[in-house]
């Protein structure tokens, strides 16, 4: 048995939810903020059969898409004020990351 732990974007979130049930996978959703931008992201952790882990990345890969964002480049204050009025600069987010572990033992009370 694996546990799958996966961080998604807020956005793709619902997508993927939606398809765990219809595949009739139990995933529990924790809503959580980091990266890069410090953006909105939700964990799920999911507990699978080994045999089942291939089909869990690909759901979880077809539902997780990066797109292209703007941002502010952060204002270093040492630097001379020329610098502070930086322009925007275009990135790329979304996606997922995705830990992969094995589980010792798993009980359902």
């Amino acid at each position: 048995m694996k546990m799958i732990i996966a961080i998604i974007q807020d956005k793709d979130s619902n997508r993927l939810s939606n398809a765990f049930i219809e595949q009739d996978i139990r995933a529990t959703k924790l809503s959580s903020t980091g990266g890069f931008l410090r953006s909105g992201n939700s964990t799920f952790l999911i507990g699978v059969e080994d045999e089942k882990v291939d089909d869990v990345l690909e759901l979880i890969k077809t539902t997780s898409k990066t797109r292209k964002q703007f941002m502010a480049p952060p204002v270093n204050l040492d630097s001379p004020m020329e610098a502070a009025g930086a322009y925007p600069v275009e990135v790329q987010v979304g996606g997922a990351t995705v830990f992969v572990l094995p589980i010792d033992a798993f009980h359902r009370f």
